[in-house]
């Protein structure tokens, strides 16, 4: 598992440790142990930028996933890279009165989980991959 982690805001508080177990716990559950992933950690304006230009949305989000390859079988060991708005975070812990580790561990395992070509456009998609998002979640929060 290789796994590069940026980060350009002033601390996720959380450990490199705990952002590295989430990663690897994710992927072992997909069995893509052999993988590659970036992980960024931004803010709210770096966010932004990224969503206009890519989504055409003119404002921040928690977390966009890049993959390097569309659909279900991927032929590479990079997956792609993932980009986290630190302070949108933040945001939605509070506005949901849940811990900042929960919501932290939320978005990462749903970006990793959309490199992995889950998503949640239809109801069976979005029971699928929430319902595998929320495993992870609990199994990673009990560690």
């Amino acid at each position: 598992m290789v796994y590069n982690i940026y980060q350009s805001v002033r601390s996720i508080k959380l450990s490199k440790k705990y952002v590295e177990l989430v990663i690897e716990t994710t992927f072992r559950q997909l069995n893509k142990i052999n993988s590659e992933i970036s992980v960024n950690f931004v803010g709210d304006r770096r966010m932004k930028m990224i969503n206009r230009d890519y989504r055409g949305i003119n404002k921040t989000t928690d977390v966009i996933a890049f993959a390097m390859q569309e659909g279900k079988v991927f032929d590479s060991k990079d997956f792609g890279d993932i980009f986290i708005s630190i302070d949108q975070v933040e945001r939605q812990a509070k506005k949901q009165s849940i811990p900042y580790k929960e919501e932290f561990t939320r978005v990462l395992v749903h970006g990793i989980l959309h490199l992995n070509g889950y998503d949640h456009v239809t109801k069976k998609q979005e029971e699928n991959m929430f319902g595998l998002q929320e495993k992870l979640i609990k199994k990673l929060l009990m560690k």
